[in-house]
């Protein structure tokens, strides 16, 4: 009997330890998020040219975090990667490109991204390290000119509105080198990847260089530029994502914040003029 006793306190011991072994093992645990009043904290990882796209991200990135979104921001060098990983989901956007790009990139790449909001305009500007006017441009000179389809076309574009060239009647913004129909000095092109027209500088005559390549290169583009667009260029930077992300809240919260008069201010502090807010 002594036995028998003893065999089912033992038992209910066991059941008992069992049972608080797995209350223990079900009580959540406890939020180790960032995020205002609890929320789980969400990351979004965003791919950028470094200037001005970076550095505008950057700015913004510590409101995102009171908003419990972490911006993850990965710095590109060039106009196709930052697609491509979006496309493939190892970012959930960009931030680099403006609309005609995104739009030739699509059709050729038979991609459907989408732009989320316009956030500032880059002028593009013409430069040189020989000459200090387009007047001394002498016969046979070189002009380096972004190879992609869209801003090759957006530079011919220029060097039409500032008589350097005259392009085929219509042809706009989507000119080629084969549409140009006057070239009094002869003028040679070079096409050179939109990254490294900073660096050819020295070779050429004459480079027509996207304004966040001319930051990068200490260049400064209201100051350097022989000439320049105005503010009435339609080539705005976007932020981009996908058809399947790019309403998330996360993506949205982003948005609203680069549309924001802090922005704003930053972008007109900060470049003096060589950028301008789109919104």
């Amino acid at each position: 009997m002594k036995k028998l006793v003893v065999s089912v306190l033992s038992t209910v011991l066991a059941f008992s330890l069992a049972a608080c072994g797995s209350k223990t093992e079900t009580a959540p645990a406890p939020s180790t998020g960032g995020a205002q009043g609890g929320q789980q904290e969400v990351t979004l990882k965003i791919g950028a040219t470094a200037v001005p796209h970076a550095e505008i991200l950057k700015f913004v990135q510590p409101k995102l975090k009171e908003q419990g979104v972490n911006l993850e921001i990965k710095e590109f060098t060039d106009y196709v990667q930052p697609n491509v990983q979006v496309n493939e989901k190892q970012l959930d956007g960009n931030f680099f490109q403006h609309k005609p790009y995104l739009e030739q990139f699509n059709k050729d790449q038979n991609m459907t991204l989408e732009p989320v909001t316009a956030v500032h305009i880059e002028p593009f500007g013409a430069y040189s390290k020989k000459i200090k006017s387009v007047d001394e441009l002498v016969d046979g000179a070189t002009i380096a000119l972004p190879n992609d389809v869209t801003n090759n076309g957006r530079a011919l574009a220029l060097l039409d509105k500032n008589g350097v060239i005259k392009l085929k009647d219509g042809v706009g913004i989507s000119g080629t080198v084969k549409d140009i129909v006057e070239n009094k000095k002869n003028l040679k092109f070079k096409e050179v990847e939109a990254a490294m027209l900073p660096r050819v500088l020295d070779e050429v005559d004459l480079a027509l260089i996207n304004t966040n390549y001319a930051l990068e290169a200490k260049l400064v583009p209201a100051k350097d530029a022989l000439f320049i667009e105005d503010k009435e260029s339609p080539y705005a930077n976007f932020l981009v994502a996908r058809a399947d992300n790019k309403d998330s809240e996360a993506m949205q919260k982003l948005a609203k914040e680069l549309n924001s008069p802090e922005v704003k201010k930053f972008i007109e502090d900060t470049y003096q003029g060589a950028i301008l807010p789109a919104f």
